[in-house]
C-alpha cells in the first residue's frame, strides 16, 4: 500500500477494497481477500479486541467458511456440542436437537471463544502483502463518484487520510455509520428484554450440551464453552437494571441454584438487548454491508455470527473476480439477491425459537411447550426438530446460477457437499474444498472432461480463474490428460448418492454451484458460464497498476 505523492501534507492512499471495521467478520474478510490476492486497507476505530462475551456458537457452514479463510483445524478451541436441550418447569424436557455428528467435514455444532478467534483472525492477516490493517482509525467521512470510493479517515488525535478505493465493506456492527451514511433503513424490531450474560471458570460438574430452561419467570439458556468456561444467560425482569443485576452478588445469587457459586470464578459478565433487523438493501452503489451492519439476529438460533460469516464468503470472491477484472460488475448484484433473502430466514427462525424459550406468561408456556411436547409423540413431527429441519437450508431463490427443469443432482444455488479426497498429486487424504483451492472448478464426476471440450474454450477458463477436475472413486482413477487433474473420493458413498457418474457441476470459489448437468453438455454449461461472468470493458478501465498479488494455493495437510 503506498501513499501517493501530494502536495498536501494529508496521506493519501489508494487501495482496492476499503473495509470498515475488524470484529471477526471484517477480519474473515479481509482473509479472504487477502487469499484471493485483493489490495485491503482494513480498518478499526479501536486498538484492541473487545473482551467481552458476545457470539458463543458456530455450526458446520461457519467453520466450513472459515476453513475457506484459511484457519486449519485446531487452530482455535472448540467444544462439540452433541445436542440442545429445551427444559419446562411443567413438562421437563420437552424437545430437542440432535447436533451430534458431522457435516461436510466440520461438527454440527460447537462452541467457541470468540476472543481467541479474533486473535488468530488478525494474526493470519499478516501473511498477505496486499493487507494492510490500521487500528485507532476511524471512518469519518465516505463519497461514492460512480467510479471510486474517496473517504476521510481520522485517528484519535484527528490526524487525517485520505483514501481512494474500489469498493467499501461496511462490517461495523450494529450502529453501522456505513449504513447510515447510506440513508439504508434497518428495518424490523428490537425487544424489550435485557440479558445478563456470565462466563464462569472453574464450575464443578459442567453440562456437555446447551441447555434452555424456559421458565416464564426467568428463561435461562446455559452451555459449556472452551476453556474451562460455562456460560448462563438470564432473562432480567421488569425493574431489574443491568448495574443492579451485574453486581457480584446479584450473579451469585442468579447462579446458586444451578452450582456453588462461591466457589466457581466469574470471568466476566454483560447485559445487552437482542434485535432482529435488516438492512433495506446489503449493497449501494459501490458500498457493501456485511455482519451486523447488514443484520442483527437474536440469539436463540446462535446464528448471529454464522449469519456474518455466510456474507463474508459470498461477497469476497465476487469482489476478487471483479477487481482483478476477470468479472464484470454485475456480478456484484448478485449478493444482495442471495444473501439478504436467507438471512431473513434465519432472522424468523430466530424469533419462533424465542418464542419457545421466553414465553410470556405461564399461560403461553403450558400452551407452547405443552403443545410441542405433545408433537414429539409424532415421528415425523419429532424429527423435523430434532435433526434441524426447520434450519433454512442456505440454498438461493435467485442469484448468480441457473437450473435446468429435470435436471437437478446438486441443485445449483445450493453448496457443493464437501468430503474426504486423495488429489492425484500425491499426499494425504484432504478435504474436497482444500484440494479445489480458491477457484472456479468445474468437476466431471467419474468423466474426463479433456476431450469433451476445446482446447480454446479450456484456456478462456484458466484465464477466467478456473480449473477442471475428475472426481471419481480410487477403482476409477486413471491417467487424465491436462489441464484436468484428478481427485480420488475417499468418502464412497457421499457421491453416488447425490449424483451419477458422468455429471458435470461448475462451481463458484465460494463453493455454490453454478450449474450441472450431464457431461454431453458440458461444453454448453461452460460458454454460458463464461458469458455469465465476462468482464466488461468499463470494469477494467477502473483499474490502476496494482501489484500481482497471486491467489493463495491450498495447503494440503494429511
Amino acid at each position: 500500500m503506498n501513499a501517493t505523492s501530494s502536495h498536501h501534507t494529508v496521506p493519501r492512499l489508494d487501495t482496492d477494497i476499503l473495509l470498515v471495521g475488524l470484529g471477526p467478520v471484517g477480519a474473515a474478510l479481509a482473509n479472504l481477500l487477502g487469499r484471493y490476492g485483493v489490495r485491503v486497507l482494513a480498518i478499526d476505530k479501536a486498538t484492541t479486541i473487545f473482551e467481552k462475551p458476545r457470539a458463543i456458537a458456530l455450526d458446520n457452514e461457519a467453520l466450513r467458511i472459515l476453513q475457506l479463510a484459511g484457519v486449519r483445524d485446531g487452530e482455535f478451541e472448540t467444544v462439540a456440542i452433541p445436542q440442545v436441550q429445551y427444559r419446562s418447569p411443567l413438562f421437563g424436557r420437552f424437545a430437542r436437537i440432535n447436533s451430534a455428528g458431522i457435516i461436510d467435514g466440520h461438527p454440527a455444532l460447537v462452541t467457541f471463544y470468540q476472543p481467541e478467534l479474533e486473535r488468530l483472525l488478525r494474526e493470519k492477516l499478516a501473511q498477505y502483502p496486499g493487507v494492510e490493517v490500521r487500528l485507532g482509525i476511524e471512518l469519518a467521512t465516505f463519497a461514492d463518484d460512480g467510479r471510486f470510493i474517496k473517504a476521510r479517515l481520522e485517528d484519535a488525535v484527528g490526524n487525517e487520510t485520505h483514501v481512494r478505493a474500489r469498493y467499501l465493506v461496511g462490517t461495523d456492527g450494529a450502529n453501522s455509520l456505513v449504513r447510515r451514511t447510506l440513508g439504508l433503513d434497518f428495518e424490523g424490531r428490537s425487544f424489550h428484554q435485557d440479558w445478563l450474560i456470565v462466563d464462569a471458570l472453574d464450575v464443578p460438574d459442567p453440562i456437555d450440551h446447551v441447555e434452555f430452561t424456559c421458565d416464564p419467570l426467568r428463561p435461562s439458556p446455559r452451555m459449556v464453552a472452551p476453556g474451562g468456561r460455562q456460560r448462563w444467560e438470564f432473562m432480567l425482569r421488569p425493574g431489574e437494571s443491568p448495574e443492579e443485576m451485574e453486581r457480584p452478588e446479584s450473579v451469585r445469587r442468579l447462579l446458586a441454584p444451578w452450582c456453588d457459586s462461591q466457589r466457581i470464578r466469574i470471568e466476566r459478565t454483560a447485559v445487552y438487548r437482542f434485535h432482529a433487523r435488516e438492512a433495506k438493501r446489503f449493497s449501494e452503489g459501490r458500498c457493501f454491508l456485511a455482519g451486523d451492519a447488514a443484520h442483527i439476529t437474536p440469539p436463540f438460533a446462535g446464528q448471529g455470527l454464522v449469519a456474518g460469516l455466510r456474507d463474508a464468503a459470498n461477497l469476497a470472491w465476487k469482489l476478487a473476480w471483479v477487481v482483478q477484472g476477470r468479472a464484470n460488475e454485475r456480478v456484484l448484484d448478485s449478493y444482495d439477491t442471495e444473501r439478504r433473502p436467507h438471512a431473513r430466514k434465519i432472522i424468523r427462525l430466530a424469533r419462533m425459537l424465542g418464542a419457545i424459550v421466553m414465553p410470556q406468561n405461564r399461560g403461553a408456556a403450558f400452551a407452547v411447550h405443552g403443545l410441542m411436547s405433545l408433537l414429539r409423540l409424532v415421528p415425523a413431527a419429532r424429527a423435523l426438530f430434532e435433526d434441524m429441519k426447520v434450519k433454512p437450508q442456505n440454498i438461493f431463490d435467485q442469484g448468480l446460477f441457473w437450473r435446468v427443469r429435470g435436471s437437478e443432482r446438486l441443485r445449483a444455488g445450493t453448496m457443493l457437499p464437501q468430503g474426504w479426497v486423495r488429489p492425484a498429486t500425491g499426499g494425504g487424504p484432504v478435504l474436497s474444498d482444500d484440494a479445489l483451492g480458491l477457484q472456479w472448478a468445474m468437476i466431471g464426476f467419474g468423466v474426463d472432461l479433456s476431450a469433451r471440450l476445446p482446447a480454446e474454450l479450456l484456456q478462456c477458463w484458466q484465464a477466467a480463474g478456473g480449473r477442471v477436475w475428475q472426481w471419481c472413486q480410487r477403482s476409477q482413477a486413471q491417467h487424465l490428460a491436462p489441464p484436468v487433474q484428478r481427485l480420488e473420493a475417499l468418502d464412497e458413498a457421499l457421491l453416488p448418492r447425490r449424483v451419477p457418474m458422468g455429471w458435470v457441476a461448475i462451481v463458484r470459489p465460494d463453493r455454490c454451484v453454478l450449474a450441472e448437468g450431464p457431461a454431453s453438455e458440458a461444453e454448453t454449461m461452460l460458454r454460458r458460464a463464461l458469458e455469465l461472468v465476462a468482464p466488461s470493458v468499463s470494469s477494467a478501465a477502473a483499474t490502476w497498476p496494482t501489484p500481482a498479488y497471486p491467489i493463495q494455493e491450498a495447503e494440503h495437510a494429511a
